[in-house]
């Protein structure tokens, strides 16, 4: 038998949850793929498999580049997988994408004063807003 890790745990020890139960959850509701195809959490990984990791708005699609099962330091994390380059790329456009639409949202420069309030309360009663 070829040697692997589990998934959940490698997940947990490249840093991409904060708990392994956090990584058992993500890979039974579906947000992890090994090869192309949806795994459970004792599915093994090697190295040259290539895992995709959805969390929340993210996704990251990685090729496992080592084995651990213990969580060490981030910059030993980082040595466990290489991100695609196409995945990298997206995850930029998306970024850039949310900043965009932040900053063109207008916000207050300033928290509303009581009076503020409560002439913005009179107002949406009497417009039924």
């Amino acid at each position: 038998m070829s040697e692997g890790i589990r998934i959940d745990s490698w997940l947990w020890a490249a840093r991409f949850f904060k708990t392994r139960s956090l990584a058992k959850q993500a890979v039974e509701g579906g947000k992890i793929q090994v090869d192309g195809a949806k795994a459970k959490p004792s599915k093994t990984v090697q190295p040259g498999s290539e895992v995709v990791i959805r969390k929340g708005d993210e996704q990251w699609t990685v090729r496992v580049e080592g084995l651990s099962n213990r969580r060490g330091p981030a910059s030993i994390a980082q040595t466990l997988y290489q991100e695609t380059e196409e995945s990298r790329q997206q995850r930029q456009t998306k970024s850039e994408q949310r900043r965009l639409a932040h900053n063109a949202n207008a916000s207050p420069d300033h928290r509303p004063s009581k009076k503020e309030r409560r002439d913005l309360a009179r107002f949406k009663r009497d417009n039924d807003i």
